[in-house]
């Protein structure tokens, strides 16, 4: 299963502090899950097509292999104090739950 997660920085929340965190602490954690196959985060640039920023700054794409190890994973207390840190950095993130789509 993917996960995809779309948010913004809070107000106040440097570009610069998010990602420096993003990239020694959450992705690096997040890879680590077992219930986790690849994680990556991105930072949008634009609207392909059309002038301004796009709704959300970053996007996060999660494949999960294992939704009830993904829970377990997450509520150990390293992983507590990462998706808390998280909540202070991310401003109402929105998880989504997808499945592709099968041509038969």
């Amino acid at each position: 299963m993917r996960m995809i997660v779309l948010f913004n920085l809070k107000p106040g929340v440097s570009t610069e502090d998010y990602e420096a965190w993003a990239k020694t602490r959450d992705i690096p954690g997040v890879r680590a899950l077992p219930s986790i196959d690849d994680f990556r985060v991105y930072r949008t640039t634009g609207l392909l097509g059309a002038e301004g920023a796009a709704p959300y700054n970053y996007v996060e794409v999660l494949d999960v292999n294992d939704m009830e190890g993904l829970f377990a994973d997450i509520s150990t207390e390293m992983m507590q104090a990462v998706a808390a840190e998280f909540q202070a950095y991310a401003e109402t993130p929105m998880f989504m739950l997808t499945e592709e789509l099968s041509l038969a």
